[in-house]
């Protein structure tokens, strides 16, 4: 017993446990790595590029290499008794209106036909509403003045091929708005399935169980509680196509139809350049897309949408009896129109050795066909470089939006950092800032600048970093917000620096989010045109604009449509490698 007594008593006594206060030091919620440094470096990239765009419509002068001219004035105004500027702002109204609707027709239709109904090859369905998405909106442009043209379009060609004494003219204003609202239509689709998809089917039940029709059913239940997500759609298509600059650059100046953008981007290229007046009607497009996004929050603060509750539900499946078939042709038609016959209009005018083409039979002469342009893209310097720099660009940009993006949504997230809803605030501020707006200020903004980063390939990264910064912060927010806190926050306790918590437990834990966040602005930066319009030279110049350019400057139309092709084959890969990754195929 004296034994086992002097044992125990020699036996080191255990480590006080640490004080309560002092626990909970260690695993309370971080409060951020200084938010400060990261909220001056997105402000720079965001704000400063944005007040460029003010700056100039009220100063005397733009802003010029070595010297910014704050003397105000407000003869830039003057710009709006033009008599072409109310032609060009109600041109993009009328533009931005009619593609909305049709977008959110064409969206609405197939997002209810697969989400509700036994259409026949819903999967099918499902994924034509996608595939636009894989075909940028500018490429669909340049693809349907090849189909359009109103003298050597190839589908009026075929009209004469067969008799008919009917033309098709893209250049017009319904031309623009088919082409809109069908490459905008996948917004629209993707906002309302998921809409549809999530409906609580209870209150659609009441309904049929007190004697409503189907119609009755859609028209007071579903609908009006799919209102969020459509006027959601409505509001992302319309700015989108409000400040469209490519397409109508493409289909609608050749027809003599004004928009803002274009109206925007002349004055910024006339000689001498107008670039006051040009920041003027900026500021015009940025008003007006705040007036619609004010617009459509204040009518969903009226009253509340909510149905999804914490209880497991499947929306039913509505049947649709003869409208079964009818609805899957419409869908198929809206293949043909955004889909295959853009794609079919470049394959062909890439591998015709002739630029010209009176008649479909001319195809049959021997040597009229040749694919050995494709190799001829592919060999050549042009390519190569633009390629590359595409690369170098696309790469760099999804990187650095990638990390700049987990750093805001973990402050914004995950710290009690005092500045993390300013900071949200400003990194969504590109949101409400047309393209052209950003493109004009990033402009002015590196030329200013003391820093020599002006036409380098570093500028358009900063410009993609700035412009995509929203897209990265919801990525990266819906992953994170997903994402338990207790296993970093018990490393923490148990004496691991909270950057190596983050490192080794939240990074892995998000693999799947942080991966297909970076190849979306991939894919966002491989797409982009307006911004890189302002800022490349014949150095920097990237894949969008060597297609836009050849196109628009002629002469090189069969290499632009193979070069096109080749476009669309990488953003088809690019879009399929994020549905890879989001089935779980990453592994740690």
């Amino acid at each position: 017993m004296t034994t086992m007594q002097s044992t125990r008593a020699q036996a080191p006594p255990e480590a006080p446990l640490p004080a309560p206060s002092a626990r909970r030091r260690r695993w309370r919620r971080p409060r951020g790595l200084s938010s400060l440094p990261l909220l001056l470096v997105v402000a720079f990239l965001v704000l400063v590029p944005a007040g460029f765009v003010l700056l100039a419509a009220f100063s005397v002068d733009i802003p010029r290499p070595g010297s910014i001219n704050f003397d105000l004035t407000l003869q830039h105004l003057a710009v709006f008794t033009e008599p072409g500027v109310l032609k060009a702002t109600l041109n993009s109204l009328i533009i931005g209106v009619s593609a909305t609707l049709l977008a959110l027709l064409i969206g609405g239709v197939l997002a209810f036909v697969t989400a509700r109904t036994d259409i026949p090859l819903r999967g099918f369905v499902f994924l034509i509403g996608l595939m636009p998405l894989f075909l940028p909106s500018y490429v669909g442009a340049l693809a349907w003045s090849i189909l359009g043209s109103p003298v050597a379009g190839l589908l009026n060609i075929g009209m004469r091929d067969l008799g008919l004494d009917f033309t098709v003219n893209i250049y017009s204003m319904g031309g623009v708005v088919l082409v809109m609202g069908m490459f905008y239509a996948p917004y629209a689709f993707l906002l309302m399935h998921s809409s549809m998809s999530l409906m609580n089917p209870d209150l659609e039940d009441a309904a049929g169980v007190h004697g409503g029709s189907t119609w009755q059913m859609l028209r007071n239940v579903t609908f009006p509680l799919a209102l969020p997500a459509i006027l959601g759609s409505a509001l992302l298509v319309f700015t989108h196509i409000f400040e469209n600059f490519p397409v109508s650059q493409v289909l609608a100046t050749p027809g003599q139809i004004d928009t803002l953008p274009t109206f925007i981007y002349r004055l910024m290229n006339a000689s001498p350049s107008r670039g006051n007046e040009a920041a003027v009607m900026a500021v015009v497009l940025v008003i007006v897309v705040l007036l619609v996004t004010l617009g459509q929050r204040r009518i969903l603060a009226r009253r509340s949408y909510t149905t999804v509750s914490g209880k497991g539900l499947k929306a039913r499946r509505i049947s649709l009896g003869g409208w079964r078939w009818p609805l899957f042709g419409f869908a198929l038609g809206y293949l043909l129109l955004a889909i295959i016959l853009p794609l079919a209009a470049l394959v062909l005018t890439a591998i015709r050795t002739s630029p010209y083409m009176q008649s479909f039979s001319d195809l049959s002469a021997p040597g009229a066909i040749d694919f050995g342009s494709f190799g001829q893209v592919l060999r050549s310097d042009l390519f190569l470089d633009s390629a590359g720099n595409s690369v170098v660009v696309a790469v760099a940009s999804a990187v650095l939006g990638t990390v700049v993006a987990f750093l805001v949504g973990y402050t914004v997230y995950r710290t009690r950092a005092k500045a993390r809803g300013l900071l949200e605030g400003v990194s969504m501020v590109p949101l409400a800032i047309p393209a052209i707006v950003l493109g004009m200020g990033l402009l002015w903004t590196w030329l200013v600048m003391p820093v020599p980063l002006y036409g380098t390939l570093a500028v358009l990264v900063i410009a993609f970093l700035a412009v995509q910064m929203p897209q990265g912060l919801r990525g990266i927010a819906s992953s994170i917000q997903s994402t338990e806190r207790d296993l970093e926050d018990n490393a923490v306790l148990h004496g691991a620096r909270r950057s190596r918590a983050v490192l080794s437990i939240t990074v892995p834990l998000m693999r799947v989010g942080i991966a297909s966040t970076f190849l979306m602005l991939l894919m966002l930066s491989m797409r982009e045109l307006t911004v890189p319009l302002f800022l490349y030279t014949s150095e920097t110049h990237i894949l969008s604009i060597t297609i836009f350019d050849q196109f628009e400057n002629g002469g090189a139309l069969q290499q632009a449509a193979a070069m096109s092709v080749i476009y669309c084959l990488i953003m088809f890969v690019l879009s399929y490698l994020p549905r890879r990754l989001g089935s779980g195929s990453i592994t740690p």
